[in-house]
Protein backbone atom coordinates (compact mmCIF):
# COMPACT_ATOMS: atom_id res chain seq x y z
CA UNK A 1 0.00 0.00 0.00
CA UNK A 2 1.23 3.67 -0.79
CA UNK A 3 1.90 5.91 2.50
CA UNK A 4 -0.43 7.56 3.46
CA UNK A 5 0.02 11.34 2.94
CA UNK A 6 -2.04 13.78 5.44
CA UNK A 7 -2.25 17.28 5.35
CA UNK A 8 -2.02 19.42 8.37
CA UNK A 9 -3.50 22.90 8.23
CA UNK A 10 -2.22 25.18 11.16
CA UNK A 11 -0.40 28.92 11.96
CA UNK A 12 0.88 27.66 15.22
CA UNK A 13 4.62 26.67 14.08
CA UNK A 14 5.22 25.05 17.61
CA UNK A 15 2.24 22.60 16.27
CA UNK A 16 3.09 22.28 12.71
CA UNK A 17 6.53 20.48 13.74
CA UNK A 18 5.09 18.70 16.97
CA UNK A 19 2.14 17.08 14.66
CA UNK A 20 5.05 17.02 11.69
CA UNK A 21 7.43 15.22 13.74
CA UNK A 22 5.01 12.76 15.71
CA UNK A 23 3.00 11.70 12.61
CA UNK A 24 6.21 10.93 10.05
CA UNK A 25 7.20 8.60 13.39
CA UNK A 26 4.12 6.77 12.31
CA UNK A 27 5.63 6.39 8.57
CA UNK A 28 3.02 9.20 7.63
CA UNK A 29 3.81 12.02 4.69
CA UNK A 30 3.30 14.95 6.00
CA UNK A 31 2.40 18.43 4.05
CA UNK A 32 2.16 21.25 6.77
CA UNK A 33 0.50 24.80 5.59
CA UNK A 34 -0.36 27.74 7.93
CA UNK A 35 -3.33 29.03 5.58
CA UNK A 36 -6.77 27.89 4.64
CA UNK A 37 -5.48 29.27 1.19
CA UNK A 38 -2.46 27.29 0.45
CA UNK A 39 -3.91 24.21 2.00
CA UNK A 40 -6.60 24.30 -0.89
CA UNK A 41 -4.15 24.67 -3.29
CA UNK A 42 -2.57 21.50 -2.52
CA UNK A 43 -5.60 19.79 -2.62
CA UNK A 44 -6.87 21.06 -5.72
CA UNK A 45 -2.98 19.82 -7.17
CA UNK A 46 -3.64 16.99 -5.67
CA UNK A 47 -5.46 14.52 -3.32
CA UNK A 48 -4.47 13.91 0.36
CA UNK A 49 -5.77 11.22 2.29
CA UNK A 50 -6.79 12.96 5.37
CA UNK A 51 -6.55 16.73 6.78
CA UNK A 52 -5.94 17.82 10.40
CA UNK A 53 -7.75 21.50 10.33
CA UNK A 54 -7.30 23.84 12.85
CA UNK A 55 -10.36 26.28 13.35
CA UNK A 56 -8.96 29.38 14.44
CA UNK A 57 -6.71 30.26 10.80
CA UNK A 58 -5.75 33.66 8.98
CA UNK A 59 -8.03 34.19 6.50
CA UNK A 60 -10.53 32.02 5.38
CA UNK A 61 -11.75 30.34 8.93
CA UNK A 62 -11.31 26.51 9.00
CA UNK A 63 -14.97 25.80 8.78
CA UNK A 64 -14.73 27.87 5.47
CA UNK A 65 -11.93 25.80 4.33
CA UNK A 66 -14.11 22.60 5.39
CA UNK A 67 -16.76 23.64 3.13
CA UNK A 68 -14.67 23.96 0.45
CA UNK A 69 -12.47 20.74 0.80
CA UNK A 70 -15.83 18.84 0.79
CA UNK A 71 -16.65 20.56 -2.16
CA UNK A 72 -13.02 19.25 -3.83
CA UNK A 73 -13.52 15.65 -2.52
CA UNK A 74 -16.02 14.73 -0.10
CA UNK A 75 -14.16 11.52 0.54
CA UNK A 76 -11.25 12.83 2.10
CA UNK A 77 -11.65 12.79 5.85
CA UNK A 78 -11.16 15.98 8.02
CA UNK A 79 -10.17 15.72 11.69
CA UNK A 80 -11.04 19.61 12.83
CA UNK A 81 -8.58 20.96 16.05
CA UNK A 82 -10.38 23.35 17.92
CA UNK A 83 -8.42 25.59 21.34
CA UNK A 84 -10.44 24.65 24.73
CA UNK A 85 -13.84 25.91 25.04
CA UNK A 86 -15.24 26.20 21.58
CA UNK A 87 -16.96 22.44 21.78
CA UNK A 88 -20.08 24.31 19.82
CA UNK A 89 -17.42 25.05 16.97
CA UNK A 90 -16.13 21.87 16.75
CA UNK A 91 -19.84 20.22 16.76
CA UNK A 92 -20.40 22.63 13.68
CA UNK A 93 -17.64 21.34 11.58
CA UNK A 94 -18.72 17.69 12.86
CA UNK A 95 -22.36 18.47 11.16
CA UNK A 96 -20.62 20.38 8.16
CA UNK A 97 -18.74 16.57 7.44
CA UNK A 98 -15.86 16.64 9.92
CA UNK A 99 -14.73 13.14 10.44
CA UNK A 100 -13.59 13.85 13.77
CA UNK A 101 -12.48 16.88 16.68
CA UNK A 102 -9.77 17.34 18.72
CA UNK A 103 -9.35 20.09 21.50
CA UNK A 104 -5.87 21.45 22.08
CA UNK A 105 -4.28 20.64 23.81
CA UNK A 106 -4.73 16.68 22.97
CA UNK A 107 -2.99 13.60 24.23
CA UNK A 108 -0.77 11.94 20.56
CA UNK A 109 -1.98 8.08 21.28
CA UNK A 110 -5.36 9.45 20.56
CA UNK A 111 -5.22 11.80 17.59
CA UNK A 112 -3.19 8.70 16.15
CA UNK A 113 -5.57 6.03 16.58
CA UNK A 114 -8.61 8.36 15.23
CA UNK A 115 -6.35 9.07 12.46
CA UNK A 116 -5.31 5.02 11.77
CA UNK A 117 -9.25 4.69 11.88
CA UNK A 118 -10.34 7.84 9.44
CA UNK A 119 -7.63 6.34 7.04
CA UNK A 120 -8.87 2.61 7.42
CA UNK A 121 -12.43 4.70 6.41
CA UNK A 122 -10.93 6.07 3.38
CA UNK A 123 -9.81 2.73 2.28
CA UNK A 124 -12.62 0.73 2.82
CA UNK A 125 -14.89 3.57 1.13
CA UNK A 126 -12.11 3.14 -1.44
CA UNK A 127 -12.72 -0.65 -1.84
CA UNK A 128 -15.83 -0.45 -1.80
CA UNK A 129 -16.77 1.80 -5.08
CA UNK A 130 -14.45 -0.15 -6.86
CA UNK A 131 -16.21 -3.30 -6.03
CA UNK A 132 -19.25 -1.39 -6.89
CA UNK A 133 -17.35 -0.28 -10.17
CA UNK A 134 -16.85 -3.61 -11.04
CA UNK A 135 -19.96 -4.95 -10.37
CA UNK A 136 -21.34 -2.58 -12.45
CA UNK A 137 -19.33 -3.05 -15.36
CA UNK A 138 -19.60 -7.28 -14.78
CA UNK A 139 -23.58 -6.67 -15.10
CA UNK A 140 -22.99 -4.46 -18.05
CA UNK A 141 -21.57 -7.49 -19.53
CA UNK A 142 -24.22 -9.71 -18.38
CA UNK A 143 -23.33 -13.65 -19.34
CA UNK A 144 -20.22 -13.09 -20.52
CA UNK A 145 -17.09 -14.98 -18.72
CA UNK A 146 -12.92 -14.09 -19.47
CA UNK A 147 -10.54 -13.60 -17.19
CA UNK A 148 -7.26 -14.49 -20.09
CA UNK A 149 -5.09 -10.92 -21.21
CA UNK A 150 -7.03 -11.31 -24.48
CA UNK A 151 -10.79 -11.19 -22.96
CA UNK A 152 -9.72 -8.19 -20.94
CA UNK A 153 -8.66 -6.06 -23.97
CA UNK A 154 -12.12 -7.16 -25.07
CA UNK A 155 -13.66 -5.82 -21.50
CA UNK A 156 -11.81 -2.82 -21.90
CA UNK A 157 -13.04 -1.79 -25.59
CA UNK A 158 -16.63 -2.94 -24.37
CA UNK A 159 -16.29 -0.55 -21.58
CA UNK A 160 -14.52 2.29 -23.38
CA UNK A 161 -16.65 2.31 -26.75
CA UNK A 162 -20.76 1.50 -25.18
CA UNK A 163 -20.84 5.31 -23.78
CA UNK A 164 -20.42 6.63 -27.43
CA UNK A 165 -22.76 6.48 -30.47
CA UNK A 166 -19.66 5.18 -32.82
CA UNK A 167 -20.59 2.08 -35.25
CA UNK A 168 -18.58 -1.12 -33.82
CA UNK A 169 -17.80 -4.08 -36.34
CA UNK A 170 -17.56 -7.31 -33.97
CA UNK A 171 -14.95 -9.87 -35.98
CA UNK A 172 -14.98 -13.78 -34.62
CA UNK A 173 -15.54 -16.96 -35.43
CA UNK A 174 -19.00 -18.53 -34.88
CA UNK A 175 -19.51 -19.70 -31.15
CA UNK A 176 -17.45 -16.79 -29.46
CA UNK A 177 -20.11 -14.71 -28.74
CA UNK A 178 -20.17 -11.40 -30.61
CA UNK A 179 -24.05 -11.26 -30.01
CA UNK A 180 -22.95 -11.28 -26.18
CA UNK A 181 -20.67 -7.77 -26.85
CA UNK A 182 -23.13 -6.38 -28.69
CA UNK A 183 -25.68 -6.90 -26.10
CA UNK A 184 -22.76 -5.33 -23.72
CA UNK A 185 -22.28 -2.42 -25.74
CA UNK A 186 -26.21 -1.97 -25.76
CA UNK A 187 -26.43 -2.72 -21.73
CA UNK A 188 -23.76 -0.05 -21.43
CA UNK A 189 -24.73 2.94 -23.49
CA UNK A 190 -27.07 5.43 -22.90
CA UNK A 191 -29.28 3.71 -25.37
CA UNK A 192 -30.31 0.68 -22.71
CA UNK A 193 -33.63 1.87 -22.52
CA UNK A 194 -34.43 1.90 -25.39
CA UNK A 195 -34.80 -1.40 -28.31
CA UNK A 196 -32.06 -3.63 -29.14
CA UNK A 197 -33.08 -5.21 -32.21
CA UNK A 198 -31.13 -7.90 -33.51
CA UNK A 199 -30.90 -9.46 -37.48
CA UNK A 200 -29.15 -11.79 -38.35
CA UNK A 201 -28.51 -11.49 -41.85
CA UNK A 202 -27.67 -15.18 -43.07
CA UNK A 203 -30.36 -16.68 -41.64
CA UNK A 204 -32.97 -14.92 -43.67
CA UNK A 205 -33.57 -15.53 -47.58
CA UNK A 206 -32.44 -12.47 -49.55
CA UNK A 207 -35.74 -12.25 -51.12
CA UNK A 208 -37.48 -10.85 -47.58
CA UNK A 209 -34.06 -9.62 -45.76
CA UNK A 210 -34.99 -5.89 -47.75
CA UNK A 211 -38.50 -6.20 -45.85
CA UNK A 212 -36.90 -7.41 -42.38
CA UNK A 213 -34.35 -4.80 -42.69
CA UNK A 214 -36.93 -1.25 -44.17
CA UNK A 215 -40.48 -3.04 -43.27
CA UNK A 216 -43.08 -3.12 -46.25
CA UNK A 217 -46.27 -1.69 -47.03
CA UNK A 218 -49.58 -3.15 -47.56
CA UNK A 219 -49.97 -4.91 -51.21
CA UNK A 220 -46.23 -4.42 -51.70
CA UNK A 221 -45.76 -7.94 -52.58
CA UNK A 222 -47.43 -11.71 -52.64
CA UNK A 223 -48.47 -12.01 -48.68
CA UNK A 224 -48.04 -8.74 -48.11
CA UNK A 225 -51.26 -8.35 -45.86
CA UNK A 226 -50.55 -5.66 -43.63
CA UNK A 227 -48.35 -2.85 -42.90
CA UNK A 228 -44.88 -4.02 -41.12
CA UNK A 229 -42.53 -1.96 -39.73
CA UNK A 230 -38.49 -3.05 -40.19
CA UNK A 231 -35.79 -3.92 -37.98
CA UNK A 232 -34.49 0.50 -38.11
CA UNK A 233 -37.58 1.67 -37.55
CA UNK A 234 -38.29 -1.05 -34.07
CA UNK A 235 -34.94 0.18 -32.90
CA UNK A 236 -35.61 3.53 -33.58
CA UNK A 237 -33.34 5.52 -30.32
CA UNK A 238 -31.73 2.09 -30.23
CA UNK A 239 -29.40 -0.21 -30.99
CA UNK A 240 -29.50 -2.78 -33.92
CA UNK A 241 -27.35 -5.39 -34.42
CA UNK A 242 -26.61 -7.18 -37.74
CA UNK A 243 -25.51 -10.51 -37.68
CA UNK A 244 -23.28 -12.13 -40.20
CA UNK A 245 -23.31 -8.75 -42.03
CA UNK A 246 -20.65 -10.82 -43.82
CA UNK A 247 -23.32 -12.99 -45.72
CA UNK A 248 -25.37 -10.01 -47.11
CA UNK A 249 -25.65 -9.23 -50.99
CA UNK A 250 -24.07 -6.49 -52.77
CA UNK A 251 -27.60 -5.14 -53.25
CA UNK A 252 -28.37 -4.89 -49.72
CA UNK A 253 -25.44 -3.51 -48.82
CA UNK A 254 -25.73 -0.93 -51.39
CA UNK A 255 -29.19 -0.21 -49.42
CA UNK A 256 -27.70 -0.59 -45.87
CA UNK A 257 -24.91 2.19 -46.76
CA UNK A 258 -27.77 4.68 -47.95
CA UNK A 259 -29.20 4.13 -44.60
CA UNK A 260 -26.57 4.71 -42.51
CA UNK A 261 -25.51 7.65 -44.17
CA UNK A 262 -28.95 9.75 -44.67
CA UNK A 263 -30.41 8.21 -41.60
CA UNK A 264 -33.51 7.61 -43.15
CA UNK A 265 -35.34 4.64 -44.34
CA UNK A 266 -38.43 3.76 -47.29
CA UNK A 267 -40.92 0.67 -46.56
CA UNK A 268 -40.48 -2.14 -49.84
CA UNK A 269 -44.18 -0.52 -51.72
CA UNK A 270 -44.25 2.85 -49.91
CA UNK A 271 -42.83 6.51 -51.03
CA UNK A 272 -42.65 7.61 -47.82
CA UNK A 273 -39.00 8.94 -46.29
CA UNK A 274 -38.71 8.02 -42.33
CA UNK A 275 -35.99 9.11 -40.13
CA UNK A 276 -34.23 6.49 -37.71
CA UNK A 277 -31.64 7.41 -34.83
CA UNK A 278 -30.20 4.19 -34.64
CA UNK A 279 -26.91 2.75 -33.01
CA UNK A 280 -25.09 0.45 -35.67
CA UNK A 281 -23.40 -3.00 -34.37
CA UNK A 282 -22.26 -5.44 -37.20
CA UNK A 283 -20.80 -8.55 -36.63
CA UNK A 284 -19.56 -11.26 -38.94
CA UNK A 285 -17.10 -14.55 -38.84
CA UNK A 286 -15.96 -13.43 -42.49
CA UNK A 287 -12.64 -11.94 -42.83
CA UNK A 288 -14.41 -8.29 -44.17
CA UNK A 289 -10.81 -7.62 -45.72
CA UNK A 290 -10.46 -10.71 -47.49
CA UNK A 291 -14.06 -10.04 -49.31
CA UNK A 292 -14.06 -6.53 -50.54
CA UNK A 293 -10.30 -7.44 -52.16
CA UNK A 294 -12.77 -10.18 -54.16
CA UNK A 295 -15.75 -8.31 -54.70
CA UNK A 296 -18.01 -9.73 -52.13
CA UNK A 297 -18.31 -6.78 -49.47
CA UNK A 298 -18.51 -3.23 -51.07
CA UNK A 299 -15.55 -1.05 -49.71
CA UNK A 300 -17.47 2.15 -49.14
CA UNK A 301 -19.95 0.26 -46.27
CA UNK A 302 -16.82 -1.89 -45.14
CA UNK A 303 -15.00 1.28 -44.23
CA UNK A 304 -18.37 2.85 -42.86
CA UNK A 305 -18.54 -0.06 -40.24
CA UNK A 306 -15.39 -0.58 -39.83
CA UNK A 307 -15.16 2.80 -37.17
CA UNK A 308 -13.96 0.87 -34.02
CA UNK A 309 -13.31 -3.04 -34.70
CA UNK A 310 -13.71 -5.60 -31.65
CA UNK A 311 -11.73 -8.99 -32.65
CA UNK A 312 -12.88 -11.84 -30.37
CA UNK A 313 -10.61 -14.54 -29.39
CA UNK A 314 -11.62 -18.23 -30.11
CA UNK A 315 -11.52 -20.44 -27.32
CA UNK A 316 -8.50 -22.41 -28.47
CA UNK A 317 -6.64 -18.97 -27.73
CA UNK A 318 -7.99 -18.40 -24.38
CA UNK A 319 -7.84 -22.14 -23.03
CA UNK A 320 -6.89 -20.67 -19.32
CA UNK A 321 -11.12 -20.21 -19.17
CA UNK A 322 -12.42 -22.83 -19.83
CA UNK A 323 -12.64 -24.48 -16.43
CA UNK A 324 -14.83 -21.34 -15.23
CA UNK A 325 -16.78 -21.51 -18.10
CA UNK A 326 -17.59 -25.24 -18.12
CA UNK A 327 -18.41 -24.78 -14.06
CA UNK A 328 -20.89 -21.73 -15.15
CA UNK A 329 -22.22 -23.97 -18.03
CA UNK A 330 -22.95 -26.52 -15.37
CA UNK A 331 -24.32 -24.49 -12.71
CA UNK A 332 -27.33 -23.50 -15.66
CA UNK A 333 -27.79 -26.70 -16.81
CA UNK A 334 -28.33 -27.92 -13.36
CA UNK A 335 -30.90 -24.79 -12.88
CA UNK A 336 -32.50 -25.73 -16.04
CA UNK A 337 -32.19 -29.92 -15.84
CA UNK A 338 -33.27 -30.44 -12.18
CA UNK A 339 -30.12 -31.88 -11.56
CA UNK A 340 -27.47 -31.68 -8.90
CA UNK A 341 -24.03 -32.38 -10.16
CA UNK A 342 -21.12 -31.14 -8.13
CA UNK A 343 -18.42 -30.40 -9.87
CA UNK A 344 -16.32 -31.68 -12.81
CA UNK A 345 -13.90 -34.80 -12.74
CA UNK A 346 -10.68 -33.90 -13.24
CA UNK A 347 -9.67 -35.74 -16.28
CA UNK A 348 -12.64 -34.34 -18.12
CA UNK A 349 -11.21 -31.04 -17.40
CA UNK A 350 -8.15 -32.05 -18.85
CA UNK A 351 -9.81 -33.43 -21.96
CA UNK A 352 -11.83 -30.24 -22.37
CA UNK A 353 -8.25 -28.44 -22.17
CA UNK A 354 -7.26 -30.60 -24.53
CA UNK A 355 -9.83 -30.53 -27.40
CA UNK A 356 -9.49 -27.93 -29.98
CA UNK A 357 -12.79 -26.54 -30.03
CA UNK A 358 -14.02 -25.51 -33.74
CA UNK A 359 -17.49 -24.51 -32.47
CA UNK A 360 -15.58 -22.17 -29.62
CA UNK A 361 -18.17 -21.23 -26.49
CA UNK A 362 -21.23 -22.55 -28.35
CA UNK A 363 -20.33 -25.80 -28.82
CA UNK A 364 -18.33 -25.97 -24.81
CA UNK A 365 -21.77 -25.17 -23.60
CA UNK A 366 -23.49 -27.64 -25.58
CA UNK A 367 -21.09 -30.22 -24.91
CA UNK A 368 -21.46 -29.77 -20.80
CA UNK A 369 -25.35 -30.01 -21.49
CA UNK A 370 -25.36 -32.70 -23.25
CA UNK A 371 -23.06 -34.43 -20.75
CA UNK A 372 -25.56 -33.30 -17.81
CA UNK A 373 -28.25 -34.99 -19.18
CA UNK A 374 -26.47 -38.64 -19.75
CA UNK A 375 -24.15 -37.93 -16.56
CA UNK A 376 -24.62 -40.12 -13.56
CA UNK A 377 -23.56 -39.39 -9.85
CA UNK A 378 -22.67 -35.86 -8.61
CA UNK A 379 -19.33 -35.59 -10.98
CA UNK A 380 -19.46 -35.12 -14.23
CA UNK A 381 -17.44 -37.83 -15.31
CA UNK A 382 -15.41 -37.67 -19.01
CA UNK A 383 -17.49 -40.71 -20.37
CA UNK A 384 -20.20 -38.19 -20.31
CA UNK A 385 -18.83 -35.62 -22.46
CA UNK A 386 -18.80 -36.25 -26.91
CA UNK A 387 -16.55 -38.59 -28.27
CA UNK A 388 -14.65 -35.95 -29.71
CA UNK A 389 -13.85 -34.30 -26.83
CA UNK A 390 -13.01 -37.56 -24.97
CA UNK A 391 -10.60 -38.50 -27.69
CA UNK A 392 -8.67 -35.29 -27.26
CA UNK A 393 -7.88 -36.34 -23.32
CA UNK A 394 -6.64 -40.24 -23.96
CA UNK A 395 -3.55 -41.36 -23.01
CA UNK A 396 -0.04 -39.57 -21.62
CA UNK A 397 2.80 -38.39 -23.91
CA UNK A 398 5.63 -40.98 -24.47
CA UNK A 399 7.84 -38.14 -22.17
CA UNK A 400 5.04 -38.24 -19.54
CA UNK A 401 5.22 -42.47 -19.04
CA UNK A 402 9.45 -42.60 -18.95
CA UNK A 403 9.05 -39.74 -16.13
CA UNK A 404 6.79 -41.66 -14.05
CA UNK A 405 9.03 -45.02 -14.60
CA UNK A 406 12.39 -43.52 -13.28
CA UNK A 407 10.18 -42.59 -10.21
CA UNK A 408 10.01 -46.28 -9.17
CA UNK A 409 14.38 -45.94 -8.70
CA UNK A 410 13.66 -42.74 -5.60
CA UNK A 411 12.78 -43.37 -2.09
CA UNK A 412 8.33 -43.27 -0.87
CA UNK A 413 8.82 -39.83 0.12
CA UNK A 414 10.53 -38.45 -2.71
CA UNK A 415 8.56 -40.04 -5.27
CA UNK A 416 5.44 -38.82 -3.56
CA UNK A 417 7.09 -34.90 -3.52
CA UNK A 418 7.85 -35.60 -7.41
CA UNK A 419 4.90 -36.50 -8.32
CA UNK A 420 3.32 -33.63 -6.31
CA UNK A 421 5.25 -31.20 -7.92
CA UNK A 422 4.62 -33.21 -11.70
CA UNK A 423 1.32 -32.90 -11.21
CA UNK A 424 1.19 -29.05 -10.21
CA UNK A 425 3.11 -28.18 -13.20
CA UNK A 426 1.54 -30.70 -15.57
CA UNK A 427 -2.07 -28.69 -14.45
CA UNK A 428 -0.41 -25.25 -14.21
CA UNK A 429 0.96 -26.09 -18.06
CA UNK A 430 -2.54 -26.94 -19.12
CA UNK A 431 -4.11 -23.70 -18.17
CA UNK A 432 -1.20 -21.31 -19.29
CA UNK A 433 0.28 -20.70 -15.63
CA UNK A 434 -3.43 -19.75 -14.59
CA UNK A 435 -3.09 -20.74 -10.78
CA UNK A 436 -7.50 -20.24 -10.17
CA UNK A 437 -7.78 -22.78 -13.51
CA UNK A 438 -5.43 -25.36 -12.34
CA UNK A 439 -7.11 -25.84 -8.95
CA UNK A 440 -10.10 -26.87 -10.97
CA UNK A 441 -7.80 -28.81 -12.63
CA UNK A 442 -6.66 -30.94 -9.64
CA UNK A 443 -9.52 -30.05 -7.63
CA UNK A 444 -8.02 -28.54 -4.94
CA UNK A 445 -8.42 -24.83 -3.71
CA UNK A 446 -6.95 -21.89 -4.97
CA UNK A 447 -4.78 -21.23 -1.70
CA UNK A 448 -3.63 -25.25 -2.06
CA UNK A 449 -2.06 -24.08 -5.72
CA UNK A 450 -0.22 -21.04 -3.94
CA UNK A 451 1.22 -23.09 -1.10
CA UNK A 452 2.42 -25.80 -3.38
CA UNK A 453 3.81 -23.59 -6.01
CA UNK A 454 5.92 -21.78 -2.97
CA UNK A 455 6.82 -25.48 -1.86
CA UNK A 456 8.27 -26.91 -4.67
CA UNK A 457 9.67 -23.80 -6.51
CA UNK A 458 8.06 -23.85 -9.73
CA UNK A 459 8.31 -20.67 -11.58
CA UNK A 460 5.32 -19.41 -13.66
CA UNK A 461 6.17 -16.99 -15.58
CA UNK A 462 8.34 -19.53 -17.44
CA UNK A 463 5.17 -21.92 -17.57
CA UNK A 464 3.50 -18.76 -18.75
CA UNK A 465 6.29 -18.13 -21.71
CA UNK A 466 5.43 -21.57 -22.84
CA UNK A 467 3.38 -22.89 -26.12
CA UNK A 468 1.23 -26.19 -25.05
CA UNK A 469 1.55 -28.35 -27.25
CA UNK A 470 -2.40 -28.22 -29.49
CA UNK A 471 -3.87 -31.49 -30.89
Amino acid sequence: MPTPHILVVDDDEQMQFFLKETLERQHYAVTVKGTAEEALDVLRAGRPDLVLLDVRLPGMSGLQALDEIARIDARIPIIVMTAHGTRDTALDAIRRGAYDYFTKPFRTDEIEMVIRRALEKRQLLGEIEQLRSQLSATRGRGRMIGSSAAMLEVFRLIDRVATTDSTVLILGESGTGKELIAEALHRQSARKDRPFVKLNCAAIPETLLESELFGHERGAFTGAVARKPGKFELADGGTLLLDEIGDMSLATQAKILRVLQELEVQRVGGTTTIHVDVRIIASTNRDLEQSVKDGTFRDDLYFRLNVITIPVPPLRERREEIPEMADRFLADANARLGRSIGRIAPDAVAAMLEYHWPGNVRELKNAIERAAVVNDGDVLALASLPPPIRAAGGGGSADAQERWAALDTLPLDDRIAQLERAFVADALTRTGGVQAAAARLLGVTERSVWHLVKKHRIEIDKIKNKVPALP
